[in-house]
């Protein structure tokens, strides 16, 4: 009888064995198999889809990296988040990722993508601000003026205010819905563009103006009462609530166009975007922080699979052929140019005005 037991136990602990080997071998005893190199990085949060995607995973692991990636606002990425444990920052801004190179003294960085901000709309809404002299039909796709804009909510005015507004009855004011400027780049994005018109027509380039302007742009934020801290946020409510709560809302194109090009159900005929005048663009920057971070720096500046996959997710790219015929072939009426463009403040500056803002949320939200 303990002859019969011990010959059971050899079997079972020989299988035991063996399928241990053949576990160990394969990699499946591991999340990772022992060939990829695991690579962390913190990104903004309005690149997750594209790092989630199965085929941005595949082609980075086909290239024996496995890219795990946690999410933060870009300014929190640039001031609170500790770097310490990430291979690489990948803010949504340039503003932040010079911030963050020069703080960690980095010397590399690069541009892997960039997208213009946007105004998404709804056709009645755009219309109604063509007949108020904001905004102009360029077929399709609208230009939003953006010191009339700013014009318009200096006074206070309500939609109902419009003349001939028989499309939105809506008694509340005329403003921008963005998310909160403290943590995210692309409110931040949005105060570039309105600190430059109320500076008049220049870049704020010191603190002197900076403090200059920041009693109208503050309103801008303000005044929204809560926001997000998400880019995502805000452009969900806009699929899934409507024009009632967002007829108009700051986002970027590419998170636009993601939803375009892939046959998203959520878009629908009468959405719009409109185009600031003058508009920014928000330079995905990349900055490696070690060699590992380095490497995918470099897949996604020039690893033809991916290049695609991002332009798949509505960047823009140095491939402007890739990105004109990826538009093309889905029918999307948009500028291949935008023609009045401006930059951003420096980290410095912009900081400072945003500091400023969040000093006004602090005493109750006074301009």
């Amino acid at each position: 009888m303990r002859r019969a037991i011990s010959l059971v136990l050899a079997a079972v602990l020989a299988i035991t064995i063996v399928v241990a080997v053949v576990i160990a071998r394969s990699g499946g005893g591991s999340k990772t198999p022992a060939h990829l190199s695991v690579v962390h990085g913190v990104i903004g949060s309005e690149k997750k889809p594209f790092f989630d995607d199965p085929r941005v995973n595949a082609e980075f692991r086909a290239r024996g990296v496995n890219v795990q990636v946690d999410t933060a606002g870009s300014r929190q990425i640039a001031t609170s988040v500790d770097l310490s444990g990430y291979d690489f920052a990948f803010p949504a801004g340039a503003p932040a990722a010079a911030k963050i190179k020069a703080d960690r003294h980095l010397s590399k960085s690069y541009t892997a993508f960039y997208t213009p901000m946007v105004i998404a709309s709804w056709k009645p809404i755009a219309d109604l601000l063509v007949k108020a002299g904001v905004a102009v039909d360029k077929g399709g796709w609208y230009s939003f003026d953006v010191a009339k804009y700013l014009d318009l909510v200096a006074k206070g005015t309500r939609w109902t205010d419009l003349p001939g507004n028989t499309t939105y009855a809506a008694s509340k004011s005329i403003l921008i819905t963005s998310t909160d400027v403290r943590t995210s780049n692309s409110a931040a994005m949005y105060l570039s563009i309105a600190s430059y018109v109320e500076n008049g027509n220049n870049v704020v380039q010191d603190s002197g103006q900076a403090d200059a302007v920041l009693a109208k742009v503050a309103p801008l934020f303000l005044k929204q009462g809560f926001t997000a801290a998400s880019s995502e946020e805000p452009l969900d409510d806009y699929l899934a609530i409507g024009i009632g709560k967002t007829p108009i809302v700051m986002i970027y194109e590419a998170q636009f166009l993601a939803r375009v090009l892939s046959g998203d159900p959520a878009i629908r005929p009468d959405m719009v975007l409109m185009y600031p005048d003058p508009d920014v663009l928000s330079r995905h920057t990349f900055v490696p922080i070690d060699a590992n971070g380095d490497r995918v720096g470099q897949l996604l500046l020039n690893d033809p699979a991916l290049l695609k996959l991002e332009v798949a997710y509505g960047f823009r790219t140095a491939d402007r052929a890739a990105f004109d015929q990826e538009i093309a072939a889905h029918h999307v009426n948009i500028p291949g140019t935008i023609l009045d463009l401006v930059e951003p403040p420096t980290y410095e500056v912009l900081e400072r005005m945003i500091t400023g803002i969040a000093d006004r949320y602090e005493q109750g939200g006074s301009p």
